[in-house]
């Protein structure tokens, strides 16, 4: 199969065999793979590795259409066939082609785990979300003023949700992705099948769209990656790995 690996001199599109399913695994046919930033800066004793962690597909041995946020610790999924472990895979949302499926993985459990778990917004609260434009701030706005808060530019604010870095207004609570900084609760996202369940229901009901800035084929993840650092991005980079 093809995949798209990062070695000590750059990218590549390598030919390599399909993977075995261990024990709790389960075979994915990917039709898509969305990219973050930072994955190429992966430190060298980690590599050869095959980049991204978020997939849309098909179990091969079911015919399910599935999507998950795989774990950190273990090989990418932008290739042909992924082995990813079964508790992580939640039911596509139907309403969603693959491409927006993989494009709403990490910026929505980030905003769900950022706005809910970690800041514990409640309905009629006054949030402020830096990045509100960003590949995880546009998905928080959603889920913000779905579960009832008051979305806000300037504090001050109930919580402070801060996906960007930099200086940030007043607020009860501070949450950030970006960086850890002194009364802040900084946190990395972690996969989670129940929310991505969650985040499927609110976009089959058409109340949480994720935005697509492109999409490219696994051949041209070199340009993929060029255009996830160019000015103007908006939403995310997706890897159309099946045409779909």
């Amino acid at each position: 199969m093809l995949a798209v690996r990062l070695h000590p001199e750059g990218l590549g599109i390598d030919e390599i065999d399909k993977p075995s399913p261990a024990a709790g695994d389960v075979l994915v046919r990917v039709h898509a793979a969305a990219i973050t930033r930072g994955e190429l800066e992966w430190p060298t004793d980690r590599l050869p590795a095959i980049v991204s962690y978020e997939l849309s597909g098909v179990v091969v041995d079911t015919g399910e259409e599935v999507f998950a946020l795989t774990p950190f610790d273990r090989d990418g999924v932008a290739a042909e066939f992924a082995a990813v472990p079964a508790e992580v895979l939640a039911r596509k949302p139907s309403r969603l082609s693959h491409v927006e499926a993989a494009a709403l993985l990490m910026g929505g459990l980030s905003a769900w785990q950022g706005l809910f778990d970690h800041g514990h917004l409640g309905r009629g609260e006054r949030v402020v979300i830096t990045g509100s434009g960003g590949g995880v701030g546009h998905l928080a706005v959603q889920l913000a003023r779905h579960a009832g808060a008051d979305v806000v530019e300037d504090g001050p604010a109930d919580l402070v949700f801060d996906t960007v870095g930099g200086s940030l207004p007043t607020a009860r609570r501070v949450v950030t992705i970006a960086a850890e900084a002194p009364g802040a609760d900084y946190f990395v996202v972690e996969p989670n099948r129940e929310q991505l369940g969650e985040l499927a229901r609110l976009a089959n009901g058409g109340e949480l769209r994720p935005a697509v800035d492109s999409t490219f084929p696994l051949e041209d993840a070199g340009a993929a990656f060029e255009r996830l650092a160019a000015r103007g991005k908006r939403g995310k980079v997706v890897l159309d790995v099946a045409g779909s």
